[in-house]
Formats: structure tokens, C-alpha cells, sequence
């Protein structure tokens, strides 16, 4: 009887463990999120391999880049210019591995036609946030574009030097232009540019439309990701002004380091991070 009782409370134990990510995942929905994976964080592999290591960190959704290699039987790279057919293959592959692609980039074209071929590329692949770092001068066409298709352009911040690295360059670029046109907050570069996250946060409330999360080692240009909450990033902060602000929409995992084994740690960043989310 005794082993019995002793059985019946590890089947329990383990379902309810079983049962908390799917809780976390019901709040995430609840709030909007959509918790992914930047495939940059897999780059080192092909895409149909990166997909596949989305699903061993427990995540469906997914932000492609330009330049992958395909694989699974496609041939080429990951690009705005390829064409329907290869379109309608990658399109497959994502189904057959049961992911959702919301997001793709960091992509700035240069002429408006290839602006345009993204914009296109982007509603037939049913992609909703095109993540860009555009030219000033390109700025209007994007605002232009963005009305027409009524697809987000989210402007990512790279450290300093890069044009965006600070939140006043972004709320520049957007102020007077499309509500298409917001940011993508990448909490990791923002740490690495010498700023605290929250902070830019505030500085674009509202206009937040995803987020790269990172969580770094130290406050510097050459820091390295660590397991999510594990850093200096203050990703439970992020989390409360993300909620404050009513934000909706993809939170991309670029974990840039440990390249060809970094599944277990954005594994375990994922847990941490649904932790946090339950208790928001």
C-alpha cells in the first residue's frame, strides 16, 4: 500500500510538472506573446535543423534572417528574393515541422524596389514583423510601404556605433511616420551599448513591436549571453514593463554563444523566463 501511495505522488509530481509550461504558455497567450526563437541563435545549422531545436527548447514560433541555408531537401538560402515555389517549399517545411514563422530579419534593403520585394515576400510568407535597421533616407518609402501592406517594421538597435543603438535614434525614425513602424527591442545590445533596458523601454513606450532577449554576463561590448536570469539584462524587470506597457507580439531567444550546443541553455532560459511569466 505504502508503494503504491509512494507511486501515486511521483505520477502526480510528474504531471504537475508537466502541467507548468503548458500554464506559462496559456499566460503568454493570454498576454499576447509570442515566446520563439530568433534562428540566428542556430546559424550554424540549417533551417530545418534550427527548427527542430525550437522544438527540443519547447518553443513554436520563429524569426528567420536572411542567409540561412534551407536544408531539409530545399536547396538555397533564406531570402526575401527567392521565388513563389521555393516560397511554398519553405512555407511546407515549416508546417511539417509545426512552427510559425511571425518574424524575418535584421533585413535592410537599399532601392525601393527591393523594399517592396520584401513587403511582398513578407505577406506571402504571412510574416508580421519585418525587423530592419533602414537608412534615414529610406525612411518614408518603409513608412509608405508599411501603410499599404499593413505589416510592422520593427527597428532593431546593434551596439554603438550603429545608427540605432540608442532608443532617441528609433523614436526619431518612427516619429510623424506609419504606426507600422516601430521598434525591436534588443535588450542584450542595449546592455552591451552601456544602457539599462528598462529604461529605453520607457523611452518607447508603445511602440515596442518585438523583442530580442538576451541576458548578458557583464556591461560590455565583448559580453557573451548567459541563461536568462542568470545575467545582468534584469529580464524579470523587462518582463513588468513589457506587461506595463501592454505589449503584444514575438519575443525572439538570440542566444549568441556556445553556438553548436546551446539548446540546453536556451532551454533552461525558457523555463526561467515561463517561471517569471506565471508569477507577472
Amino acid at each position: 500500500m505504502r508503494t503504491l501511495r509512494k507511486g501515486l505522488l511521483a505520477l502526480g509530481f510528474s504531471a504537475l510538472m508537466y502541467a507548468m509550461p503548458a500554464v506559462a504558455q496559456q499566460k503568454e497567450a493570454k498576454l499576447g506573446w509570442k515566446l520563439g526563437a530568433q534562428a540566428y541563435s542556430f546559424n550554424r545549422f540549417t533551417l530545418a535543423e534550427a527548427l527542430d531545436k525550437l522544438d527540443s527548447c519547447g518553443l513554436q514560433y520563429v524569426e528567420c534572417f536572411p542567409g540561412q541555408t534551407i536544408g531539409g531537401g530545399i536547396e538555397g538560402k533564406m531570402d526575401f528574393k527567392m521565388d513563389a515555389a521555393k516560397q511554398k517549399e519553405v512555407l511546407n517545411l515549416l508546417k511539417s515541422k509545426k512552427k510559425t514563422l511571425v518574424a524575418f530579419g535584421v533585413v535592410s534593403p537599399r532601392t525601393e524596389e527591393d523594399w517592396k520585394q520584401l513587403f511582398d515576400f513578407a505577406k506571402a510568407m504571412k510574416i508580421q514583423i519585418i525587423t530592419s535597421e533602414p537608412r534615414p533616407e529610406d525612411l518614408d518609402i518603409v513608412s509608405k510601404l508599411a501603410d499599404q501592406y499593413k505589416i510592422k517594421v520593427a527597428i532593431h538597435d546593434h551596439p554603438k556605433p550603429s545608427h540605432y543603438w540608442h532608443p532617441d535614434s528609433v523614436s526619431v525614425a518612427i516619429k510623424g511616420r506609419s504606426k507600422y513602424l516601430g521598434a525591436c527591442a534588443d535588450i542584450g545590445h542595449w546592455v552591451r551599448s552601456g544602457l539599462d533596458p528598462v529604461e529605453c523601454m520607457k523611452m518607447l513606450n508603445g511602440r515596442i513591436y518585438s523583442m530580442h532577449f538576451k541576458d548578458l554576463n557583464e556591461k560590455s561590448r565583448q559580453a557573451h549571453d548567459v541563461i536568462w536570469g542568470t545575467g545582468i539584462s534584469n529580464v524579470e524587470a523587462v518582463l513588468h514593463e513589457m506587461k506595463a506597457q501592454k505589449f503584444k507580439g514575438m519575443i525572439s531567444a538570440e542566444y549568441e554563444h556556445n553556438w553548436y550546443n546551446s539548446v540546453p541553455e536556451i532551454t533552461q532560459s525558457v523555463k526561467n523566463v515561463r517561471a517569471m511569466i506565471e508569477k507577472l
